[in-house]
């Protein structure tokens, strides 16, 4: 596959960058190339879009950065998306370190650098660049995609689509994807859909490969082909009124209501892993809770030996400083589970502590390390183990086993490539689990598909319609991998589809058109112009702007609105009260406003009701915007510091798109800087904290 020279230059690829004529093919930066890689590399130097399927932890990364090699050789310029911040930030640094590229981020937290050669951002970005700006992507020649399986994600998949459907002709893609069942489904698409050829790469081979175990209490570690054995030697548990269906259904319901299972007991499996020397570990939990109760429930191991605790100890002083973090810190639960070669990550914290956390794992020096499943999404921190303290998760309605797509995805973090022979993977079951767990599905089964979530927003279909015209935003449609997946259904299924589709599209613009954004030559009025450069809450704040809901509104009460437009309460962390000084006036006027709108999507029948203002941290906005430290902040709210400063910081993202559709000269647009000011300081400022490290 892999060419002497590189069709769209005169020079040979390997010249250009300095490399000798064997190293083109078999080696790159040190590395020996692994097949599948240099499948990708030859597609690449030809010209294609390149569509690449390889479990976790086999290298996929390794393509990207050829590409980006490549473009940089060439003079031309890339751009690298990732589905979430951390791993935005995490290529930043990684490319901010090398003097040959020139490289930028932009995130909705931070921008740095948006004209260099290689720009990192997330999918949103480069899909709201399309949109507004494609002549500003002419020069780019690959997009990368990191993780492009994250199509499948109900919120956010349609992004992916969009920025495949709608980027410039010129643009080629480095599509990454974890294993799934339907990829040259997905490669049939992308090939329909991009004037390039399109080269499918498949590997099912890990450079480490991974022993698959299973730990019940009693029975000790075992395989599958033991599985029979232990279910017919495990008494089964008497059932209880209710149990079924319709009785697994009530629990649910109980559950959400807050009465979470605890999963199966983790500590003598830890207990015989450090014995045998299969640490350090990932042990992913599926509550945040789940991650600090078994952090702590394992404190008490001495997992450090003394000249590690040593290192322990400098290192945590070279955070301290680099981060410019107090000294008191370091009797904090963080630091001090850390000490004992223990540690948790989850989003509840405050990105600053996950930054550390992450730190000090790749220092070797955390033994164990309990996390979500964010963990595993690219960020590259391997293991010698992975353990799971449960294979059932909250999939948003019940707990439900795992996807096999899940379970691969975080089971590739085991075995770390040049330290360990093969990586271990283990699932804690408990007597439940023997008799209802699908686990030969689970553990060695096909990865799932991956389906289209395909639905424009109101900024898209403005976009769109202002393009392209009414006629053809049907088109749009049509180029959907939602359209393409349902060709192989029956003639019927395909019609109801379509129907469904459109008449979807027609219910938006309805609503539209009889809010004043669209007139009736289907031409965009001044709210149509406004509500297409927002992107998230295009009605809420395209009214609050246009009805002057705004107007001569302090940026403390700015502030205070647009956290409210985005924060959402969780169960558990109670109901605040908001005394009617902070602006009482003002979020009933808002709520009432926006209480109106909502009932006109529902009266022209949009099927995702829009969100509506929460206020539960407004106490904690107002102290926040006039000064007071994080753990004052704190004692204004039960919400985790981590989700607070996530939604001060989405919040400060918004404002500054909002900032962005008015004039200089508008009053508001200095109120809003005002705001914006306020809330992105200290802990919330992303710059700052992204600098310092």
């Amino acid at each position: 596959m892999v060419g002497p020279r590189d069709k769209r230059d005169d020079a040979p690829f390997g010249a250009q960058l300095g490399l000798g004529d064997d190293e083109r093919t078999t080696h790159w930066k040190g590395f020996q190339l692994l097949p599948f890689q240099i499948e990708a590399v030859g597609a690449i130097r030809e010209g294609k879009n390149v569509l690449v399927s390889a479990p976790t932890g086999a290298g996929k990364t390794l393509v990207a950065e050829y590409a980006i090699a490549d473009a940089v050789a060439r003079g031309k310029r890339c751009v690298y998306t990732a589905p979430i911040k951390a791993l935005s930030n995490q290529k930043y640094r990684d490319f901010r370190d090398d003097p040959t590229i020139d490289v930028g981020l932009m995130t909705g937290d931070v921008t740095i650098h948006p004209s260099a050669q290689v720009l990192i951002m997330t999918t949103e970005i480069l899909r709201n660049s399309i949109f507004e700006n494609p002549k500003g992507l002419e020069d780019v020649d690959y997009v990368i995609f990191d993780e492009v399986h994250y199509m499948d994600d109900p919120e956010r998949g349609s992004v992916w689509e969009e920025s495949l459907i709608f980027a410039p002709d010129e643009t080629r893609f480095i599509a990454l994807s974890a294993t799934i069942d339907n990829l040259e489904q997905l490669g049939a698409w992308i090939r329909e859909i991009r004037p390039q050829e399109l080269f499918v790469v498949r590997s099912t081979r890990r450079p480490v490969p991974l022993r698959h175990r299973l730990y019940f209490g009693g029975h000790g570690v075992f395989d599958l082909g033991r599985l029979d054995w232990v279910r017919r030697n495990v008494p089964e548990e008497p059932r209880r009124p209710g149990r079924g269906r319709r009785g697994d259904r009530r629990r649910a319901k109980g559950r959400q209501r807050g009465q979470r299972p605890q999963g199966p007991d983790v500590r003598g499996l830890l207990a015989l892993m450090e014995k045998d020397d299969k640490l350090p570990a990932l042990v992913f939990c599926f509550s945040r809770k789940d991650c600090e109760r078994l952090a702590n429930g394992n404190a008490r191991r001495s997992l450090l030996s003394a000249e590690e605790s040593e290192a322990m100890d400098r290192l945590q002083l070279d955070l301290l400083e680099l981060f410019q973090l107090e000294a008191g810190e370091r009797d904090g639960e963080v630091f001090r589970l850390a000490q004992r070669g223990v540690a948790y990550h989850h989003a509840g914290m405050l990105p600053i502590h996950k930054e550390v956390v992450e730190r000090m794992f790749t220092s070797g020096l955390i033994k164990l390390l309990f996390t979500t499943e964010t963990f595993a999404l690219g960020i590259n921190m391997p293991a010698r183990s992975v353990v799971f303290s449960s294979l059932r998760k909250f999939d948003g309605v019940n707990f439900d086993y795992l996807r096999t797509r899940d379970y691969m995805q975080m089971a590739g973090r085991a075995g770390r490539q040049g330290i360990d022979e093969e990586g271990l993977v283990l699932s804690t079951l408990e007597a439940r689990d023997l008799r209802d767990a699908p686990l030969e599905r689970i553990l060695s089964g096909r990865p799932e598909p991956i389906h289209s979530r395909f639905r424009l927003s109101y900024s898209s279909i403005l976009h769109l319609l202002a393009r392209i015209g009414r006629t053809r935003l049907y088109e749009a449609w049509e180029k959907s991998f939602n359209q393409f997946q349902h060709r192989k259904k029956s003639r019927k299924a395909r019609e109801r589809n379509s129907l469904v589709q459109r008449d979807l599209i027609d219910r938006h613009l309805s609503l539209l058109q009889e809010l004043g954004y669209i007139d009736e030559a289907d031409e965009l009025t001044p709210r149509g112009k406004v509500a297409r450069l927002l992107y998230g809450f295009e009605l809420q704040i395209t009214e609050m702007l246009f009805e002057g809901s705004l107007e001569g509104v302090p940026a403390e009460a700015l502030a205070l609105i647009f956290v409210g437009l985005i924060h959402e309460s969780r169960r558990g962390w109670g109901t605040p009260y908001v005394p009617k000084r902070l602006f009482f006036g003002l979020r009933r006027h808002i709520d009432d406003m926006l209480g109106g709108l909502a009932a006109d999507e529902a009266h022209f029948g949009i099927p995702v009701p829009m969100k509506l203002p929460d206020w539960g941290l407004s106490q904690g906005v107002v102290a926040w915007c006039r000064g007071c430290d994080f753990e004052e902040l704190e004692e204004t709210t039960q919400a985790p510091p981590g989700d607070v400063c996530r939604t001060f910081r989405m919040a400060v993202q918004l404002l500054r798109q909002v900032r962005r559709t008015l004039d200089k000269d508008d009053s508001l647009h200095d109120r809003l800087s005002e705001a914006v000011d306020a809330l992105n300081r200290e802990e919330v400022d992303a710059r700052r904290q992204l600098e310092l490290g």
